[in-house]
């Protein structure tokens, strides 16, 4: 819709009567076709599938009647591009251009559902036609990803409708500084980022922390390293004005005027939603000068991050808004008392942020209410690997793994066995498939081992090589450490080392104690986080897969036939069918034999690509 002011907001009042303005203009009951435009909906062709929909809204006259919303990430990525068909919520996956036309002349226009492209339950086999019911989302508690789906991330008005920015209006205007922080503190929020420390102490923290010319700055960390995550990049690009609202509640209650959001700086669809965002919210008077009317002043810029994961931990990060080489710092130093420029500074992530407007708005003992003791609110986690359900997930803390894996995810693909779930990033721990019942929340996690972190879980199955995969984490902690410190820049190598030697047929028994001193004392000395965890992938795969450890060790066999040094590919004549595709995928000519006859495998020409058994119908490769 075109805004219809051209002054700022200069009230809490002012705000209301725009909002009002807004939702005057809207019909409830009027059809509007909202379409994931996030990242990975973009990859599979979303943005031509929206431009086609307004074309055709536009040939039929009825622009002034349905509403095309490109939204941000719905959450359900493998599915895209993703359309809820509102206002009955009617949920179609895979939408392509051809379905265009269709979609408008008989769901829109005549009501009717179009079964080719309704989501089908892999268990049941059942066709599901609205979005509530789907099983990925019917099992969540959306609190924030919700607003996705709901909004244009380039519409403020999108997000004033939906009641944005109500709860910066009851803080500035009802709550003095003090109050918003303690309603933050009995909220229990924890730092979404990794570390959970609460959030309302950190903030009282910074307020009270010395400092002699005032300056005090907020940062918004968006530099989400972790490799298969993507929760802080989708809510930054499918809400922005979440953050902006959150960051600026924040900066009244800590007495802070400048704000920084920390981006990679691969993120490009978030930074351009940011941008948009930060201007809009200037435009109305929501950022800049007396905000609202009020004596408060604050503003938002934006840093873009070069990909360096080391910049996810906070004393980096800031040394990279300084123009420094993004190294950390001791730890005895704090942050919320010499920050960025030595100034008191208040660093909290994406998730955090978007969480406080919610907390504002619907106060604390709502927001305790829903979690465990001390895991307070939603989680947004990064449902990776081998599940039929792939993509991002909000559950309430305590949750289950099985609720996730079987409830919302679906199961393992393939109707395999589940083996091991991998939670917090590289630097998490592998959890048994033997503690699927254990609830989700920062001390359990870390009871067992692995971290909440910033959201990372990977599902694994029975195929998985814990060694190798415990190898592959530690390549890139090591790949990534800063190298200022010994123990995570020289520890992380010799335990690479031996972890290597173990997976390529060489392991000594003496190489598990040699590993646990080692995961000890870079866990011990390490100067930041990044080194602190480094050996978790290490430590809980040789505590909860140590059989695998010992037969790749004394055997020199890999249980799961993944590391090539330890396996062989072989041909059972009683399955081979002498069908020749082996043979005609086999990169170098280890495979052969004649049509309708068994094939064979020459083991000095096989590299062990697995290309044979990948493509063969009647499971007549065999692995040992």
């Amino acid at each position: 819709m075109k805004r219809s002011v051209t002054n700022k907001l200069d009230s809490p009042g002012a705000l209301e009567e725009y909002r009002r303005h807004i939702l005057s203009s809207i019909d409830p009951q009027a059809p509007v076709v909202a379409i994931c435009s996030g990242t990975g909906c973009t990859a599979y062709g979303a943005p031509a599938v929206v431009e086609a929909l307004r074309a055709e809204v536009k040939k039929r006259d009825l622009a002034d009647k349905v509403r095309i919303r490109s939204t941000g990430c719905h959450g359900f990525c493998e599915q895209g591009p993703v359309m809820v068909i509102h206002p009955d919520g009617v949920f179609y996956r895979k939408v392509q251009l051809e379905d265009v036309g269709e979609i408008i002349e008989k769901t829109v226009l005549g009501g009717e559902v179009i079964e080719r492209l309704l989501y089908t339950n892999p268990v049941s086999g059942e066709k599901i036609t609205y979005e509530k019911d789907v099983p990925f989302y019917k099992f969540q508690k959306r609190l924030i990803l919700s607003s996705n789906g709901q909004v244009d991330p380039t519409s403020i008005e999108d997000y004033l409708s939906a009641g944005g920015y109500g709860a910066l209006s009851k803080a500035l205007s009802k709550m003095e500084p003090e109050e918003v922080i303690e309603e933050v503190k009995q909220s229990g929020l924890r730092g979404r980022g990794g570390g959970g420390f609460p959030t309302g102490i950190k903030w009282e923290f910074c307020r009270k922390a010395q400092s002699e010319d005032g300056v005090r700055y907020v940062i918004c960390n968006a530099d989400e390293g972790d490799p298969g995550a993507y929760m802080d990049r989708s809510v930054l690009e499918g809400n922005p004005h979440s953050v902006i609202e959150g960051m600026v509640i924040g900066a009244f209650a800590i007495g802070s005027h400048e704000g920084v959001v920390y981006v990679r700086n691969e993120y490009p669809l978030a930074v351009h939603n940011l941008t948009i965002a930060l201007e809009q919210a200037r435009e109305l008077g929501l950022l800049g000068a007396n905000i609202l009317g009020s004596e408060f002043d604050f503003d938002i810029t934006i840093t873009r991050g070069g990909g360096a994961f080391i910049c996810g931990e906070s004393t980096a990060l800031m040394a990279s808004l300084e123009g420094n080489v993004g190294e950390p710092r001791a730890k005895y130093v704090h942050t919320v008392e010499k920050g960025l420029y030595d100034k008191p500074s208040n660093l909290n992530n994406v998730e955090t942020w978007a969480n406080v407007p919610l907390i504002i708005n619907r106060g604390a003992q709502w927001y305790s209410s829903i979690g465990t003791e001390g895991s307070k609110g939603t989680k947004i986690f990064s449902l990776v690997g081998e599940i039929n359900n792939t993509g991002l997930v909000e559950v309430p803390m305590g949750i289950t793994l099985r609720e996730i894996i079987y409830d919302i995810g679906g199961g393992v693909r393939g109707g395999k066995e589940l083996k091991a779930v991998q939670t917090g990033g590289p630097s998490g721990g592998c959890i048994p498939a033997s503690m699927l019942d254990l609830a989700i929340d920062y001390d359990k996690l870390n009871e067992v081992g692995s971290m909440m972190g910033s959201g990372g879980m990977i599902v694994m199955n029975e195929d998985t090589c814990m060694v190798d995969l415990a190898k592959y984490f530690l390549k890139f902690t090591t790949e990534e450490s800063c190298g200022k410190c010994v123990p995570c820049r020289e520890g992380t190598r010799r335990m690479l080392e031996i972890l290597t030697r173990i997976t390529e047929g060489e392991g000594r028994e003496e190489d598990i104690p040699l590993l646990e001193e080692l995961s000890e004392f870079i866990t011990d000395f390490s100067l930041c986080a990044l080194g602190g965890t480094a050996a978790n992938p290490v430590m809980t795969t040789m505590k909860y897969f140590r059989d695998e450890y010992d037969a790749h060790i004394k055997e020199k066999r890999c249980p799961a036939g993944v590391c090539k040094a330890l396996i062989t590919y072989s041909i059972d004549p009683e399955k081979c069918t002498g069908c020749t595709v082996c043979a005609k995928v086999c990169p170098v000519g280890a495979a052969t034999g004649e049509k309708k006859e068994p094939h064979k495998i020459d083991q000095n020409l096989c590299i062990k690509c697995g290309a044979c058994k990948e493509r063969c119908k009647f499971d007549a490769v065999i692995v040992k």
